[in-house]
């Protein structure tokens, strides 16, 4: 079970993930969440490594590069800034595969957590909020990846701004 004592339920309704759920659930979940905290350059998960939760950045900013090379030297390659309301981590949730990336803390950070246990818990105690949960994910990674098929198209990167918006003209409903 989480460790977290209070959590503003405020900040929940704006993690898209969250959206639709009645207080009741959110308060269940409240109770499965772990609060950690990162110092300014501290790494959360480091790629290669396993990874079982969804982060919910409550407070601070990380940044997501991903290791690759260049002429033949190692690089790391800056994906995204996250901020305050910003997820991370959902990948691995759902494809149970090492993490693609690593995500360090740019500043000083608090997260909230979910683990793939909690989201089983949450499916046995309530199937509703369970599915739109997962839906909230879904749309979430479709967001994201019709972002990054906008910037593919146009020939850019594929970072994100914070909030995980992609532009209007990237055809997004």
């Amino acid at each position: 079970m989480g460790n977290v004592e209070s959590v503003d339920f405020d900040f929940l309704r704006r993690c898209s993930l969250f959206g639709g759920l009645t207080e009741t659930a959110l308060e269940h979940i409240c109770t499965m969440m772990l609060r950690q905290r990162f110092s300014a350059g501290g790494i959360i998960l480091s790629e290669g490594s396993v990874n079982d939760r969804i982060y919910f950045i409550e407070h601070g900013r990380v940044e997501i590069a991903k290791a690759g090379s260049s002429e033949g030297k190692p690089v790391n390659r800056h994906i995204v800034d996250m901020a305050s309301g910003d997820t991370f981590g959902e990948m691995e949730l759902i494809d149970i595969q090492p993490c693609e990336a690593t995500v360090r803390a740019v500043e000083d950070t608090v997260t909230l957590s979910l683990s793939n246990r909690d989201l089983y818990l949450v499916s046995k105690f309530d199937m509703k909020t369970y599915a739109l949960l997962i839906m909230n994910l879904a749309r979430d990674l479709s967001r994201r990846l019709r972002h990054t098929d906008f910037l593919l198209a146009k020939g850019g990167s594929c970072g994100f701004e914070p909030g995980g918006a992609p532009p209007e003209s990237a055809g997004t409903a």
